[in-house]
């Protein structure tokens, strides 16, 4: 191909440099802003899911969210670790997929590649009905909308993807920014305070701490850990999608990974310190993130800005999913696990089909759950701990093949994170197994095997299509080619002259049925026929049925049998209107031709398109 000839094999304009896709691609801070979303909202309900588990112990159980923290913020320090040397030896994108299938094997790779798909569709219903949440606590009054509202959400963050990922992530920037600096902000305040400035937030508020409670056992503390790790949901996502980073896209993809540990981790962590300093308890209808911006802004203006851009990060970060998936989609499509249509790529270097299809399914949960977060938390993050799993035990025996510089304190820390993160994954799937998790288990294995089917598909298909084999040499055979016609109009004339112009020899088909009404419509053709003579004989193919496709298939297949060595080609003439209304007038004979021939025969089907 010509070095000024672009992919779609245009010609750019004189003086117009070639596009070469850089501009559609992310650098490391809109990298940060589109596909670190779902990991930044988290520290609005991760800590709190630490709370309200020590809470059960009561006031004494409170006194370990601290250290809980800081374990959850060691696992986050091994996870960012580890998935930058993912990034560094799987750039082509894909995460625990591409990692398990280099080392763990294609079953194992199909498993984390599931986990992977259920957690990105689960984060964007999460997302979508927390952000919406948010905004019916502010405003009751429109509780009773709340699906459609999310309903609402969900087509504008479709629509900004649909422009592209950079795109989107120029979109999120501002709101992104404003919450962390909100949140930074409010712990430096709140490390001022002796005491909380304000409790009107939870003032009137049921507490939910349990009462005579003074011992903390090993499972409970176990929960809480498993629990807080909902904070850590996202942090594979930039490894994911390594592609969508303009080149050098390997560095750019690390420095987003690490700048994103390091914020995530300050905010956990600081949040914590909050927590313990003030006391607080959690309580019904408040959460524990208002508490604290009420306890270290006061109950004024910087608190609903608070509210209002945690509001509006939660409903946003759906958007890590719209990053993610669609690369991981274009790997399995390459890999011929799902349909190649998801590893096209339209404009904008936007992967439109896999977004298409992760809103639809998003929709339909939505729907199910009726726009009720509660429904969906259970489900949430346990796709991800299995994933976090297969990818660090694949990287342990990434580095001991490579036995390259430091391999053994490498292989160490991602064993270690193998440990943490399936521990996690079976405490929280034993734990919310009743509430929900259940159906991962069951979705988990039904993914796996849909992707096997599709690879078995394909592998038949190209079987039969020889596919990596040379195929025999072309040959020229007999052409036929059949145009059904059902009266004499200009499209007939243009039908039959491309006809006599692609083929050997042209035969007009016309369907007869036994209607006094039609067997005179046919009588007048043959009779214009015979005075117009086009030199293209018109062959009557009576119908005892109302049907219009059957006879001609039947006199198709017949051809197979008399007239062996031939090439049918069956050349379908339509008129198209010049409006777009205007051709729901028509009757659709041709597209009832079309869809006969190719189901029952071996045919070509070409449809020739008059313009009006």
């Amino acid at each position: 191909m010509s070095a000024l000839t672009t992919e779609n094999g245009a010609t750019p304009a004189v003086g117009e440099p070639p596009d070469t896709g850089a501009r559609h691609k992310l650098t490391a801070v809109t990298g940060l802003a589109a596909l670190s979303l779902d990991a930044m909202a988290s520290v609005a309900y991760g800590p709190e899911a630490i709370v309200l588990v020590l809470a059960t112990a009561g006031g004494y159980g409170l006194g370990f969210t601290l250290p809980v923290t800081l374990a959850i913020a060691g696992l986050l320090a091994v996870l960012v670790a580890s998935y930058r040397q993912v990034i560094a030896a799987f750039p082509d994108g894909g995460g625990s997929y591409a990692v398990a299938r280099a080392h763990l094997g294609r079953r194992t790779s199909l498993v984390a590649a599931g986990s992977l798909v259920l957690d990105y569709v689960l984060n964007v219903a999460v997302a979508v009905t927390a952000g919406v949440a948010a905004l019916t606590s502010a405003f009751p009054e429109l509780y009773g909308d709340r699906l459609w509202i999310c309903l609402a959400v969900l087509v504008l963050i479709t629509g900004v993807n649909l422009r592209g990922i950079v795109d989107s992530a120029r979109a999120f920037i501002l709101p992104t920014a404003v919450f962390i600096g909100a949140i930074l902000v409010l712990i430096v305040v709140g490390l001022f305070r002796d005491a909380p400035v304000s409790t009107a937030a939870s003032d009137g508020h049921a507490s939910v701490l349990a009462d005579n409670a003074t011992t903390v056992g090993a499972l409970l503390l176990l929960r809480a850990f498993a629990s807080g790790c909902s904070a850590l949901t996202g942090v594979e996502a930039i490894a994911n999608a390594v592609p969508s980073f303009r080149a050098p896209a390997a560095r750019r993809a690390m420095r987003a990974e690490v700048a994103l540990g390091a914020l995530l981790g300050v905010m956990l962590i600081g949040l914590s310190v909050l927590i313990s300093r003030f006391g607080l308890q959690p309580v019904e209808g408040v959460t524990v993130l208002a508490q604290l911006a009420d306890a270290s802004l006061g109950h004024n203006w910087a608190f609903y800005v608070i509210q209002f851009a945690t509001m509006v990060l939660l409903a946003l970060s759906a958007n890590t999913s719209f990053g993610g998936l669609p690369v991981l989609l274009k790997l399995l499509a390459r890999d011929n696990y799902l349909p190649h249509v998801f590893g096209l790529k339209a404009d904008r270097q936007v992967h439109r089909h896999g977004v298409v299809w992760l809103a639809v399914v998003s929709a339909g949960l939505l729907v199910f759950s009726g726009g009720d977060t509660n429904t969906l938390v259970p489900l949430f993050a346990i796709g991800v701990f299995v994933g976090f799993t297969i990818a660090q035990t694949g990287m342990v025996l990434h580095w001991r093949r490579e036995r390259g510089p430091k391999w053994m304190a490498k292989s160490v820390l991602n064993g270690l994170g193998a440990v943490l993160t399936g521990v996690s994954a079976v405490v929280v799937t034993a734990t919310k197994f009743h509430d929900g998790a259940w159906l991962i288990v069951i979705a988990l294995p039904v993914l796996v095997l849909a992707f096997e089917a599709v690879h078995r598909a394909y592998g038949k298909i190209g079987e039969r299509l020889g596919v990596g084999r040379i195929p025999e040499p072309p040959h020229r055979e007999r052409s036929l080619v059949l145009v059904p016609v059902s009266s004499l109009t200009r499209v007939t004339s243009e039908a039959l002259t491309a006809a006599v112009s692609l083929g050997d020899e042209v035969r007009a088909l016309t369907v007869c049925h036994p209607d006094p009404e039609d067997q005179e419509a046919t009588e007048a053709l043959e009779r214009d026929w015979a005075l117009w003579n086009p030199g293209v004989p018109l062959v009557r193919l009576p119908s005892e049925r109302r049907s219009l496709g059957r006879p001609i298939t039947v006199y198709v297949r017949d051809l197979g049998t008399t007239e062996p060595g031939t090439r049918v080609t069956v050349l379908i003439p339509e008129a198209e209107p010049e409006r777009l209304w205007q051709r729901a007038l028509q009757n659709q004979r041709g597209a009832v031709v079309a869809h006969a021939v190719r189901r029952d025969t071996n045919a070509v089907v070409s449809r020739l398109r008059f313009r009006c």
